[in-house]
C-alpha cells in the first residue's frame, strides 16, 4: 500500500512539473498576447520577422507581432501588431523592422509621432521602414571600396 501512495505522490509531481513549464513556454512565447490594440503595417520586406516578435519603443517591449501575411494585390508583406492597450501611440507614428541582434531576429520598433489623436484598432501606420540587410551593408562597403582611387 505504502509503494502506492509513493507512485501516486511521484505521478503528480512529474504531473505538476510538467505542467509548469508548459505554462512557462505558453507565457514566455508570447502566445495568449494576442489582445490589445491591433495595429497593421505594410513593409516591402520584412525579413524574417515572425508571430510573436516583439513590438518596442525606445527598447521597451509594448506588443507583438500576431499575424504576417502576403498581400496578393500589392505584393507586400502585411504585419499585424497587438499593442498593449495602455500605451496609446499618436497616429502618425512609424514603423521600422530592426534587428534585435548580430545573429539574427528582428522585431518592430515604433518611433512615435506628434499628432494629438491615437492609433485605434484596426488602425494603419502608413510610414513603414524595411530591415536593413547586414549581407547588403558589407558588399556595399566591400565593393565600395575602390571607387574613386586612382589605382
Amino acid at each position: 500500500m505504502k509503494r502506492n501512495t509513493i507512485e501516486t505522490v511521484m505521478g503528480a509531481v512529474v504531473l505538476l512539473v510538467a505542467g509548469g513549464f508548459l505554462w512557462l513556454a505558453y507565457t514566455a512565447t508570447g502566445v495568449q498576447s494576442s489582445s490589445g490594440t491591433r495595429v497593421m503595417a505594410q513593409f516591402g520586406n520584412i525579413g524574417g520577422l515572425g508571430i510573436g516578435d516583439d513590438v518596442q519603443v525606445s527598447g521597451i517591449a509594448i506588443g507583438r507581432v500576431i499575424a504576417t501575411e502576403l498581400d496578393k494585390t500589392k505584393f507586400s508583406a502585411s504585419v499585424t501588431m497587438a499593442i498593449d492597450e495602455s500605451v496609446s501611440l499618436p497616429s502618425d507614428s512609424a514603423a521600422r523592422i530592426v534587428a534585435s541582434s548580430l545573429l539574427g531576429g528582428n522585431h518592430i520598433e515604433i518611433l512615435p509621432g506628434f499628432e494629438d489623436d491615437f492609433l485605434m484598432d484596426g488602425d494603419m501606420i502608413y510610414d513603414t521602414r524595411d530591415p536593413v540587410s547586414l549581407t547588403d551593408l558589407i558588399g556595399k562597403a566591400v565593393f565600395s571600396t575602390g571607387a574613386g582611387s586612382d589605382g
